[in-house]
């Protein structure tokens, strides 16, 4: 589906053509093209092909989607795609955006994504100076939504992951801390996914040979190297501390198994003690002196309190009970 379609000369906003006029206002002098799809069919994805000259490849990768992020270059085209991770009830889900920009066009398709890039085009628009530097600045500007998207989503799991570690040593909350650890796990993995290899994008556009669309945004490009390395870094820290608060909920779980076994073995070595007195005095032979006793049973009831109840405190003295 078509979003837009507007040519800018000079840095400011021309007009909003149709896509059959496309190849006129490509040969006015600085002038580009700026042209947005979302879910784009294949009937609009051949159409803008044509308009644009585009590789039949990267037409196929925009079409298909479930791409990688990366970078990629057809002659005078640079074909980019990035993903555009959402929250989708608790789940983290991957969009995606296919660019691609040429000397006097930028062509971006979404798909599967409710995030638009509306926003990005209003803010172009405000900077003219910027947008005189033609399609190379709209594609960083495009880089540096879909980037700074990342961050609430990182604030995320930054959140997720303290509520969890305020709860590791809550009793009895081991086993469950372990199963939501591992669902955060699994989507700072879906975002590093996401963010190492558009690092290694970003890096190709900006310091030794860059592609041509690209060479008079360097600075911007490097800006946001620098976003994407910082977020990065801040996954591989949390995946680390992840991974020592599973070890941790782990020990905590043995921890209390232990604890649960010596109980049970403090208990039953009170019971084998008062079992052992009860079937010595129970074993009614006639020669026992004990059975002609008046007071007999009293103190055997005593003996076996009392040993009970020695043992009770010794177990609770060295905190098995």
């Amino acid at each position: 589906m078509l979003i837009n379609c507007v040519a800018y000369q000079d840095g400011r906003k021309l007009a909003d053509i149709p896509v059959e006029d496309i190849d006129t206002w490509l040969l006015k002098p600085d002038c580009f093209v700026w042209v947005a799809l979302r879910d784009a069919t294949d009937e609009e994805l051949r159409q803008m092909q044509e308009e644009f000259d585009l590789h039949e490849l990267a037409v196929e990768d925009a079409s298909h989607g479930h791409q990688r992020p990366k970078i990629e270059e057809y002659g005078d085209t640079l074909f980019v795609v990035m993903k555009l991770p959402e929250m989708r009830d608790g789940d983290l889900d991957n969009g995606e955006v296919a660019i691609f920009v040429g000397q006097n066009f930028v062509l971006s398709v979404r798909n599967n994504s409710q995030q638009g890039f509306l926003g990005v085009r209003e803010r172009c628009e405000r900077e003219p100076d910027h947008l005189r530097q033609g399609a190379g600045f709209v594609l960083y500007a495009l880089m540096d939504a879909v980037v700074d998207r990342y961050f609430p989503i990182l604030d995320s799991l930054e959140t997720d992951l303290e509520k969890i570690e305020s709860q590791i040593f809550d009793r009895g909350a081991a086993k469950w801390n372990i199963q939501r650890l591992y669902e955060l796990k699994r989507r700072a993995t879906v975002l590093r996914h996401v963010v190492a290899p558009l690092l290694e994008v970003a890096g190709k556009l900006h310091g030794g040979r860059v592609p041509a669309v690209c060479s008079r945004s360097q600075e911007y490009f490097r800006d946001v190297h620098d976003h994407l390395a910082r977020i990065n870094g801040a996954i591989d820290g949390i995946r680390d501390t992840i991974a020592t608060a599973i070890q941790v909920n782990l020990s905590m779980v043995t921890i209390e198994e232990s604890e649960t076994t010596k109980r049970l073995a403090a208990y039953a070595a009170i019971f084998a003690v008062s079992t052992a007195l009860a079937g010595i005095w129970g074993m009614n032979f006639e020669n026992m002196p004990e059975l002609k006793w008046k007071y007999g049973y009293l103190m055997a009831l005593g003996a076996i309190s009392g040993a009970a109840g020695i043992l009770y405190w010794r177990f609770r003295r060295a905190g098995w009970l």
